[in-house]
């Protein structure tokens, strides 16, 4: 039995202390959850804000959801669902609508005009102060992906089993301290749960600075670099965490540079995970611009060995393990780096690449290797599985489910990131 919220708030923040996710993000689900969140945060030394979400609740069950909405008109359906009970566009248009209404309300009313805190790339963890049914959880969990968060923990002083299993199901980690069989309700686990009102929301939120600069807290290092050879500038940018256990250099592919879309998701969704990242283009303008070069996978290795060992003579990087990210002949340029200098490199993540391009120098491959690539990129996925058999390495064919070459699907671009967090984590120590 917990005291009331603020208590439970201390217990459950113990009780996620022992996972030390790097900089983590807390989001209150408005009411009850802040005063619980209050704690959390506190006891991490964590970032705090709310998150605004509501389910959108199909006509006559509103308790029943077929999906969610979130500030700045984020939405997520469930289209199936939609489809299913034959709920026209209109009937979704109006229940958004007086969704979105009450959301802007609170908004407004919560954090009087200042923004939300930015989620993309970040561990988030989401905070209730109880999961009954997990049903606005889950709706926030749906919220928080579709942002771009790197690494979503759903945390709780008490839940369901029901609860918890499904909201395992969407989320990376659900952490509660209690899970008690059965299960009634949740207020029947605290000696108080007086309904929390706007006015006691807004005067533990301004009670709390949301957020210090983080960056110099933690000793950042985020700037733009440039590596130079002789009248070679290769142009990039270097973020790293102070306590990054490792640093992860992109490798992009296809005449693409530093700029890549994905591979800044993906950069992002490191840097969310306490790993450092170098984004650089690894050929000039001119070259970029001719197909030969974009296809000389030797120059692409040089280019990355450039970098590797530039980095290494800078102050932060000098004792941190180094990685390979790379994306399409990246990929190749990055497997025939780490076996030319298999002593630079300690693990490697391709993304939809070509290791066929690498040729003998696959054999040479040290580092723990991960080949992440689209299911439905068949020619890719065929070469890829080929690469695997010659890589004498500890390695992992990892298929997404549906994605093509680019991971333009809902979704498919989250999974190339937490599967990445995971390799590099595992190996970069």
């Amino acid at each position: 039995m917990f005291v009331d919220r603020t208590d439970a708030g201390r217990l459950l923040a113990a009780r996620l202390a022992e996972y030390s996710l790097p900089s983590p993000l807390v989001l209150a689900l408005p009411r009850g959850a802040v005063p619980v969140a209050i704690e959390v945060a506190d006891w991490l030394d964590a970032e705090l804000d709310v998150l605004v979400v509501r389910k959108l609740g199909v006509p006559g069950n509103p308790e029943f959801a077929m999906g969610a909405i979130g500030e700045d008109g984020v939405r997520v359906l469930d289209d199936a669902l939609i489809q299913q009970l034959g709920i026209s566009a209109d009937q979704v248009e109006r229940i958004a609508a007086t969704e979105t209404a009450e959301i802007e309300r609170r908004v407004h009313r919560y954090r009087g005009g200042r923004g939300s805190l930015g989620v993309a790339g970040r561990n988030v963890i989401i905070i209730d102060d109880g999961l009954a049914t997990g049903a606005t959880a889950a709706a926030a969990v749906a919220v928080v992906r579709h942002l771009g968060a790197a690494h979503v923990t759903v945390a709780a002083p008490v839940s369901s089993w029901q609860a918890k299993r499904w909201l395992r199901s969407l989320a990376d980690d659900v952490v509660c301290v209690k899970t008690p069989d059965p299960f009634s309700s949740v207020g029947q686990h605290y000696d108080s749960f007086a309904q929390v009102s706007d006015e006691e929301v807004v005067r533990l939120l301004h009670h709390r600075p949301r957020h210090a600069d983080t960056g110099a807290r933690l000793g950042l290092v985020d700037e733009e670099i440039v590596i130079s050879s002789g009248m070679l500038r290769l142009e990039g940018h270097v973020r790293i965490p102070a306590t990054a256990r490792g640093i992860v250099l992109f490798a992009h592919g296809s005449g693409s540079g530093r700029f890549s879309t994905r591979n800044v998701a993906v950069a992002k969704a490191l840097n969310g995970a306490g790993l450092g990242t170098l984004l650089f283009n690894l050929l000039t303008d001119y070259e970029a611009d001719n197909r030969a070069t974009v296809f000389d996978i030797e120059l692409l290795a040089s280019r990355l060995l450039l970098a590797a060992d530039w980095l290494r003579t800078q102050p932060y990087a000098e004792h941190r393990l180094l990685g390979y990210f790379g994306a399409s002949t990246g990929a190749a340029a990055a497997l025939v780096a780490a076996a030319k200098r298999p002593e630079l490199v300690s693990a490697i993540v391709s993304r939809g690449g070509r290791p066929d391009l690498a040729g003998g120098w696959l054999k040479g491959v040290q580092a723990p290797t991960l080949l992440i690539v689209g299911g439905r990129d068949d020619h890719v996925l065929t070469w890829n599985r080929e690469a695997a058999r010659t890589l004498p390495c500890t390695h992992l064919v990892e298929v997404v489910k549906n994605a093509t070459h680019l991971f333009e699907e809902p979704g498919a671009l989250c999974q190339v990131g937490r599967l990445s967090q995971s390799w590099f984590l595992q190996y970069l120590r």
